[in-house]
């Protein structure tokens, strides 16, 4: 693995939050990353049934494409995710670091090989999908993209994206049921098979707690915001 024995990522695990938050919390780690300039990996679940929609997507297609309730625009691109039984992470860099100077197809296959080392510890045999193909369209888990995660021919894990100035944020969802493990071990087996092995927590203190609450207040829980294509 890369990097040095002297450097550690933050990890937060903030627990089940609400929808608008969780993107909220997610957009002030990216916005955080000039004072931290260290990587972050965050663990969150969600306090209800909902569905997250790439930042690109329309509205009116997110609407008719799920049941799911309430609609959350994510920071990132990608299709809509359902978040009713997911296990989700995020992945924050700071302008700099070796993963904000990689294409974005790269930090893609890069994100997903970790995943795929996780599984590995928990004896789970994944395999990373070489090639697209395409189900309904907008919807993230439907066919696959390449580099997503699969089991026995099944897409269980995708992820979206994106860079800016500040770094790069990367969120994903782990939808399969991990039968005889529970959340507590893929998270240990997600650290373990990080690119370091040195972890220090970040708290969720009352400047970044500000930040995130700010952002869902004036963003995420705006439903003109979120209906905004």
């Amino acid at each position: 693995m890369s990097g040095s024995t002297n450097e550690f990522w933050y990890r937060l695990h903030s627990g089940l939050c609400h929808p608008a938050f969780n993107m909220a919390l997610d957009e002030a780690l990216l916005n955080l990353m000039p004072r931290l300039q260290r990587p972050v990996l965050r663990f969150y679940g969600w306090t209800e049934p909902a569905a997250s929609f790439g930042y690109f997507q329309k509205y009116a297609d997110v609407e008719r494409a799920t049941l799911l309730r309430p609609l959350v625009r994510r920071p990132t691109g990608g299709g809509i995710v359902q978040h009713d039984c997911d296990w989700t992470y995020s992945l924050v860099f700071p302008a700099g670091h070796e993963w904000h100077g990689l294409k974005a197809v790269e930090s893609y296959r890069r994100v997903h090989a970790w995943l795929q080392r996780a599984f590995d510890l928990l004896g789970i045999e994944t395999e990373l999908a070489a090639e697209a193909r395409k189900g309904e369209a907008g919807q993230c888990f439907v066919g696959h993209e390449r580099f997503d995660v699969l089991w026995r021919g099944r897409k269980i894990a995708g992820a979206a994206q994106r860079r800016r100035r500040e770094g790069l944020l990367i969120q994903g969802s782990v939808q399969f049921p991990l039968n005889g493990f529970n959340r507590e071990q893929w998270e240990q087996a997600m650290c373990e098979a990080g690119e370091l092995s040195s972890w220090q927590e970040l708290p969720l203190d009352d400047p970044l707690l500000a930040a995130a609450r700010k952002l869902e207040f004036d963003k995420y829980s705006r439903e003109a915001y979120n209906r905004r294509i």
